[in-house]
């Protein structure tokens, strides 16, 4: 140990430090100033940057004695009194600031470069931000913060603000997140943030083992470490969750046997990190290793005599789930298509990647157990903590505070959760956990690895006649939403496009590996690439252009899929023609010299499913208002903002009806106590649902008011106005401010408390698996890239995207932009870099340096086009924009590439070696021929 002086912001610190402590956690510990993030500890994704001496400093992997007589500058520290720093207000300006967990590693490492750069160009800014991950906003507006931050520095001159168009209301007006200030300071609280007083802290023994039967544990050592409190193990949490009804099969603690590296064995809780993570090491485990099976092929077929991964599994396979529909006639559709394409697909797992890794903290009072958690989906884990607790749900609280991210990856409830809530409850204490990032990368629940053959056929008119796939899908140890998984595989393959013959089979199959379960663009994004790649290659050979072709083929407004799908506003037509223009498509494609391409392709997704996961008759989403003599308009809703913006959204709505300002507005929102029910963020669901939510409580709050002054002023209802803080009468024989009519209101009764709610209409067919897919609403979007490829060493550059996507209504079109352009990046990601590896069952690249999330430097000018299709059930027309925009960017990318060099790739990601061995191939064939 060692006594060092640093000075923090301004303020000296005399702090007793011990050699392995990071400037990080002494920063965040001792200081106590949270805004500086721990996203990797490897010093991978830049969430920690401070300045140190005024150079930036990665600060979860730098020694805190190193900085004995420091000046330390962290993002507290660079604003002035109440006054955002210029960069901070870029940050905010220019809506770069989504789930706000980079934020502050991402501005220092700004300000650092902006201070010593005097004209910075775009590139520079680029290579300057390349350590810093963020996947929320694919870096365009960060990097447009930067640059105009810059600008205005150096030559003192102030922007041009884009032309705003004049309104009166809020819908419709692009503006910063409610609490995007609070994150550019760095004072949004995370579930890591929070402190309680007296806290246990969690660490877990994994399993070394794919597959293998646990013999012993023995914890005996462990338990006589000074500091350690309580061990538990499996036996003691034996009640099996999960986010689904039909697959709740996953333990909390592994009880009699291992299904995949990684899984948790036994968990201690101790008085610091240090202390559980060294007793971890002295608990011995026994393991008898049995078979395991790594790949789907292993698992679809029998097993003999291996033991099955889970028992309840129906023949001598591991086969979880099979989904099964059929429309039309297929067969005599693939003999009557004039042209039928055939093609195999492979794609490798990715993960979600999001910076805030999973962190929990848990006490039980005399309210029962309350839960702080960084989670999609409250509701869920509410659930679940009652059942595997074995408590009412009236005994649980569960807290989502601000969210690092998720898309997907936070939508189940966790093993961890359970294990934090149950060692709580056994020692009287509050116990929290945060993963390294190993860990998050081990826990999983990404996209699924997936194998599929796909039949197409259309006639040379260019009109599809009918389609056909056969996938697989490798959905590891768990089920998770795997269910739901297998049918949007194919489900979601009957649209945009009219299909009279349609048809698939999907196998989820149980590996030994991490289970996967939800990611952005849920269970379509893998067949979404197939099937628009096959579009392309039958046009090629019908001598079509793509984009023809598929404007042949696109679903009216108001019609039905062969699948009994509701498609109501319908903007593809114009998001496809949108983009043919601005790429200049008709005098680019096929036109450019060999190595330089492009290429288009379509998507379509829910705006929320019909059905909820649990079958209930609770609606799928309250949202509830209280005004008082102060005339703020208190709202609260279950709905989990993870970055999208679903607080600013409901404050939209809400003030849009009463015609009043946001600022006399309040959102809370995600605390089982005291918000209700909304089912969570998952399925592109929150606009669409909880936004009628509001907009119907609203509603019924304006009835209130109305009535309240009809009945003092002897004025008829359907003559008052509400706009720009007012009520008033067309003659203005009644006038009130804001403030009037609430005293009005409250007058002789006090603070009004009203709800509204959201119930998806009856939508589908009888038939079994109808519900799978169905939503109130649906998107489309669609996506040309541009390429180089090097066709020396097969490497990729994307040097466009331009994307267009029908969200119904921007709410907000500065967060519609922002959704689009991370899906577009996270397409990216995913089509050119990102794969989970394994050897033996050990996931061998769980860090931010192998695992190939793109960065600033290799995002390309991103051209965002906003479609309004206004949609006649959204509120004020908007659907989904979170996640429907990424299933066009893949096929598009690949279908350039093809354009740039004839070789067709049917495996993700597309690496530079398949690149070459087409070319090669190509070039052969070409020899043959001649």
């Amino acid at each position: 140990m060692k006594v060092i002086n640093i000075n923090v912001n301004g303020t000296q610190h005399q702090l007793l430090v011990e050699e392995h402590e990071m400037l990080s956690h002494v920063i965040r510990e001792k200081v106590g100033l949270t805004g500086t993030k721990i996203g990797c500890e490897q010093g991978s994704c830049g969430a920690c940057t401070v300045l140190a001496n005024d150079e930036p400093v990665l600060s979860c992997i730098t020694p805190a004695m190193r900085f004995d007589g420091a000046h330390i500058t962290t993002i507290e520290g660079i604003s002035t009194e109440a006054t955002l720093h210029k960069l901070q207000e870029k940050f905010v300006e220019k809506g770069a600031i989504q789930c706000g967990f980079c934020t502050p590693g991402m501005v220092m490492t700004a300000l650092d470069f902006v201070n010593k750069n005097s004209n910075p160009t775009i590139d520079k800014i680029k290579d300057s931000l390349s350590g810093n991950v963020c996947r929320c906003t694919g870096y365009k507006k960060i990097i447009e913060a930067v640059a105009e931050y810059a600008e205005e520095k150096y030559t003192g001159k102030p922007t041009i603000k884009r032309e705003q168009k004049e309104t009166k209301g809020t819908v419709g007006v692009p503006r910063p997140y409610i609490e995007a200030t609070k994150k550019a300071q760095g004072i949004a609280d995370y579930t890591d943030d929070l402190k309680l007083k007296n806290v246990l802290h969690l660490k877990f023994v994994r399993s070394l083992h794919p597959h293998a039967k646990i013999i012993n544990i023995d914890t005996s050592e462990a338990m006589m470490q000074q500091g350690v409190r309580y061990i538990a193990t499996g036996k003691e949490i034996p009640i099996t969750f999960g986010v689904l009804p039909l697959s709740q099969d996953e333990e909390a603690m592994a009880i009699d046997k291992v299904r995949y590296v990684g899984e948790i064995v036994a968990a201690v809780a101790a008085d610091t990190e240090e202390i559980a993570a060294h007793a971890c090491k002295l608990i011995k485990v026994k393991y008898e290793p049995i078979r395991a099976f790594l790949s789907i092929d292993e698992s679809l077929n029998d097993i003999g005599t291996a033991e099955k991964i889970h028992n309840t599994t129906k023949f001598n396979n591991n086969i979880h789930k099979k989904a099964e529909l059929r429309f039309g006639d297929q067969k005599q559709g693939l003999k009557d298509a004039e042209v039928v394409m055939k093609m195999d697909f492979e794609m490798i797992g990715i993960n979600h990647g999001f910076t805030e890794p999973h962190a929990t903290t848990a006490f039980w009072d005399e309210n029962g157990l309350t839960m702080i958690s960084s989670t999609q989906v409250t509701h869920y884990l509410h659930r679940a903590l009652a059942k595997t607790m074995e408590v009412p749900l009236s005994r649980v609280r569960v807290i989502k505070p601000h969210i690092g991210g998720g898309f997907g990856g936070k939508s189940d409830p966790f093993a961890h959760e359970i294990i934090v809530a149950h060692i709580a409850r056994k020692t009287g204490r509050p116990v929290k956990v945060r993963f390294t990032r190993e860990e998050v990368f081990l826990n999983n629940h990404g996209r699924h690895p997936t194998k599929m053959t796909i039949q197409l056929g259309a006639n040379k008119d260019g009109i599809l006649k009918v389609l056909d796939a056969n996938i697989a899908i490798d959905g590891g140890a768990y089920g998770s939403f795997g269910v739901v998984t297998s049918y949007y595989n194919g489900v979601l393959l009957q649209a945009p496009y009219k299909l009279d013959n349609f048809g698939f089979i999907t196998h989820r199959v149980y590996t030994n590996k991490p289970q996967c379960g939800a990611m952005r663009g849920h269970g379509a994004v893998n067949t979404r690439f197939a099937v628009e790649s096959m579009i392309d290659d039958i046009a090629h050979q019908i001598n079509m252009d793509p984009i023809e072709m598929r404007l042949k083929n696109f679903l009216e407004p108001n019609s039905l899929t062969v699948g009994q799908y509701r498609i109501t506003s319908n903007g593809i037509k114009q998001a496809i023609k949108t983009v043919a223009e601005q790429s200049d498509w008709k005098n680019k494609h096929g036109k450019m010299p060999e190595g330089h391409g492009f290429g288009v392709a379509c998507g379509f997704f829910i705006s929320g499913s019909a059905l909820p996961i649990i079958r209930n008759e609770l609606p799928q989403s309250v949202v509830h208002l209280k005004v008082d003599f102060d005339g703020r308009v208190l709202i609260t809703s279950g709905a989990n903002d993870i970055g999208q913006g679903s607080d600013t959204m409901l404050a939209i709505i809400i003030a849009e009806v009463l015609g009043i300002s946001m600022g006399r507005t309040f959102v809370i929102a995600a605390d089982t106590l005291i918000t209700p029910v909304d089912l969570g963020s998952y399925s592109s669901r929150v606009t669409f649902m909880a936004g009628n939510a509001a907009k119907d409580a609203a509603e019924n709050l304006k009835k209130e008011i109305a009535n309240a002054i009809s009945m003092k002023n002897e004025i008829a209802v359907e003559e008052l106005i509400f706009s720009e803080n007012r009520v008033f009468s067309n003659d203005k024989t009644v006038d009130l401010t804001w403030e009037e009519a609430i005293e009005i209101l409250t007058a002789k009764r006090g603070a009004v408390n009203v709800s509204g709610k959201y119930i998806s209409p009856k939508l589908g067919g009888d038939f079994k698996g109808a519900g799978a897919g169905l939503s109130p609403s649906y998107s489309f979007s669609s996506c040309v890239a541009e390429v180089n490829v090097d066709i020396e060493t097969g490497h990729v550059k994307v040097l466009n995207i331009w994307g267009a996507h029908d969200c119904g209504k921007a709410l907000n079109p500065l967060a519609v932009e922002g959704q689009l352009e991370g899906s577009w990046h996270m397409g990216m990601g995913q089509v050119m870099t990102e794969e989970m590896t394994y050897y033996n069952g050990l996931l061998v690249n769980n860090n931010f340096l192998d695992y190939k999330i793109p960065t600033s430097l290799d995002t390309p000018p991103i051209h965002t086009n906003i479609i309004e299709s206004i949609d006649p059930e959204g509120p004020f027309g908007a659907k989904e924009t979170g996640e429907g925009a990424i299933h066009a960017v893949l096929p598009a990318i690949a279908n350039a590439i093809y354009d740039a060099v004839g070789v067709r790739i049917t495996k993700l990601p597309i690496k530079p070696e398949d690149i070459l061995e087409g070319i090669r191939k190509n070039k052969q064939m070409e020899k043959e021929l001649v």
